[in-house]
């Protein structure tokens, strides 16, 4: 079902706009936020932690990308389970792919560092423009979506040092260009 016929499931409060939801997008759901927490029960929480916050906010909002509306609910969802439990017995995706970035942006946070932060994230959404389509999919793969390097690896049809050599070098020129903006942060 097309995503639009989903939203006005959800304007006319049919639980059917749930079913149908799920049936769409839950395995995705369910993938980001193992990513996450490692945990397949905690996963099914979040996801349906997920279309709660959907159902009470669908209306009044109607989002533009329905995708990615979910996807940041499930994302954001999941950050905070993964805080609170902050459970060191292995390190998640999350936890990986941000150590990954943490040479290109700031780490600490502070006041300042809110007030900058949506300024960061215009910029590197402008670098993420500037970057050729396949480059951008890999990066966005790995940190948004929280793939792992083996998985990208074997959607690619690489070797996990050679995925692991251009998502350092995409990072490098991340860092690159976050500098030139005038985001320098050294630790």
């Amino acid at each position: 079902m097309e995503d639009k016929k989903i939203i006005e499931l959800f304007f006319q409060r049919l639980e059917k706009a749930i079913q149908e939801t799920d049936k769409k997008y839950g395995n995705l759901c369910r993938n980001i936020s193992y990513r996450v927490l490692y945990s397949k029960r905690d996963s099914e929480e979040i996801v349906n932690d997920t279309w709660m916050v959907l159902w009470n906010n669908i209306p009044p909002k109607r989002p533009n990308n329905f995708k990615a509306f979910i996807c940041r609910i499930t994302k954001n969802l999941s950050l905070k389970k993964y805080e609170y439990d902050h459970a060191k017995k292995r390190k998640s995706e999350y936890e990986i792919s941000l150590n990954e970035l943490s040479d290109c942006i700031m780490a600490k946070n502070n006041v300042e560092n809110d007030i900058l932060q949506k300024e960061l994230a215009e910029a590197i959404n402008r670098f993420l423009e500037s970057l050729p389509k396949e480059k951008r999919i890999l990066f966005l793969k790995r940190y948004w979506f929280m793939k792992p390097i083996k998985e990208l690896a074997e959607e690619y049809h690489i070797s996990q040092k050679t995925a692991s050599m251009r998502l350092a070098r995409i990072r490098q020129q991340l860092k690159d260009y976050l500098q030139k903006e005038g985001y320098d942060y050294d630790k």
